[in-house]
């Protein structure tokens, strides 16, 4: 399978699951940088790779964020969510 095709199956299966319910979690910067090494080494076997510079621009081409990334983002829209409803009420 090409490595575009299986990228995009990773972040349109995998990622949500992996991050799933997160937003509502403090995590601290190991545990985001656990999830990061999770997928910076797929990226290290997918491409044949040790280096992180390579996989770093893999993911750029690819447009791929880092579950770090994934997860900021998900927690400021989660945080608005829940800001918008206590004003609500």
């Amino acid at each position: 399978m090409e490595p575009q095709k299986q990228l995009q199956l990773i972040n349109t299966k995998c990622i949500p699951i992996l991050l799933y319910g997160l937003e509502a979690c403090p995590l601290l910067k190991s545990d985001l940088s656990s999830l990061d090494f999770v997928i910076n080494r797929l990226f290290m076997k997918l491409f044949k790779t040790s280096t992180t510079d390579v996989v770093k621009c893999c993911q750029d081409h690819f447009g791929f964020d880092l579950p770090s990334v994934s997860w900021s983002k998900h927690v400021k829209k989660f945080e608005a969510k829940f800001h918008a409803y206590t004003m609500v009420k």
